[in-house]
């Protein structure tokens, strides 16, 4: 099963988070997973992927323009209809906005026709309700919450397909 994360990082804290969701991922049998950056999003490996996990940076408590834009203008060539998808947020102080930021990915994915899961209070403690946020200055001590999340996502995903 491909996944494939895809985030914008601009001091690299959500590409360090997309690592640790990644090293998640790849603890789950027959999990193959990839990240890029919105620069370098490979869209043949987006299409081929099971599931997509995005993630960014909060601005203005939303995600980046530069996300935002990626979004819209590559809607079509995403192809995302029928995949499992994820999202994730790193802010620079709590209650940044990032919850703002993750509702927005997540309802791009809907409106594309994914099926969003983020585990919720059902998964127990971490409880992950949208998606996991951690903090720019500290990203380090969130490592053990983006690892959880990536597990999860992997776990629903093979209990899906």
């Amino acid at each position: 099963m491909k996944t494939a994360i895809v985030y914008d990082s601009r001091t690299h804290t959500t590409e360090k988070a997309a690592g640790f969701i990644a090293e998640g991922l790849n603890s789950v049998a027959d999990i193959e997973v990839k990240c890029f950056s919105i620069d370098e999003a490979d869209f043949d490996y987006i299409h081929q992927a099971n599931m997509v996990i995005l993630g960014s940076p909060t601005y203005m408590a939303s995600v980046t323009a530069k996300m935002k834009s990626w979004l819209e203008s590559n809607a079509g060539k995403l192809k995302l209809a029928g995949k499992l998808g994820g999202a994730y947020a790193t802010e620079q102080y709590i209650h940044g906005g990032a919850e703002n930021a993750i509702q927005e990915m997540l309802v791009f994915m809907m409106v594309m026709g994914m099926m969003t899961y983020s585990g919720g209070s059902a998964c127990g403690k971490p409880v992950i309700h949208l998606g996991p946020v951690g903090m720019s200055q500290d990203i380090e001590s969130f490592k053990e919450l983006f690892v959880t999340y990536g597990q999860r996502m992997g776990e629903q995903l093979l209990k899906i397909r």
